[in-house]
């Protein structure tokens, strides 16, 4: 088997990822690619495929590999400080964009989600909660969307009702009481 070159790897960018996903799916599975990100899409596969050679044949690539990871970030930089608008539309618009328990889970320890608005019922695209981060006690507040169309559908596609602005105002005026910052 030849060894692989640099040019070798541009190749097709079908396994790659971009990064709205980057460390959240196992490497080699698809994504949902963005016009303006296909030029990121193939320097991440080109160094996709040289960290795999340098694990297989034991090959020290660690020379190209960061002269790949400075060009990967100076291109991201480049073309998301120049988005259009919409382009900008797109990225919110992302199936795969991380979403408000995405973010909980990640940074947050000891999440505990306040439901009902006391006066009618719970809206499911509103999510509140009390939660520690870093060391601290906190009240979070945020949009939920769903992610797939079962839960997309339960909460309505993210469009809050008037309930879900009752829940948030009740757990603001709950951190208000205890004192906690509320971070939203």
């Amino acid at each position: 088997m030849p060894e692989l070159t640099l040019s070798d790897a541009v190749g097709s960018n079908s396994t790659a990822r971009t990064p709205l996903d980057a460390g959240t799916k196992p490497s080699g599975q698809l994504r949902n690619l963005l016009e303006f990100e296909k030029p990121v899409a193939k320097i991440e596969e080109q160094i996709q495929l040289l960290q795999a050679q340098q694990q297989a044949k034991g090959i020290d690539y660690s020379k190209e590999l960061r002269q790949l990871r400075t060009n990967y970030t100076s291109l991201l930089r480049k073309i998301y400080d120049n988005l259009s608008a919409w382009e900008t539309v797109q990225v919110a618009r992302h199936a795969q964009r991380p979403l408000f328990k995405d973010y909980v889970e990640l940074i947050c320890r000891e999440f505990r989600e306040l439901h009902g608005d006391r006066r009618f019922g719970d809206d499911p695209a509103i999510k509140c909660g009390l939660a520690r981060l870093g060391g601290h006690r906190v009240m979070l507040i945020g949009h939920h969307k769903g992610k797939d169309t079962k839960e997309k559908v339960q909460c309505y596609f993210g469009l809050a009702h008037p309930e879900g602005y009752r829940k948030a105002l009740r757990c603001m005026k709950l951190a208000e009481k205890f004192g906690l910052p509320v971070i939203t």
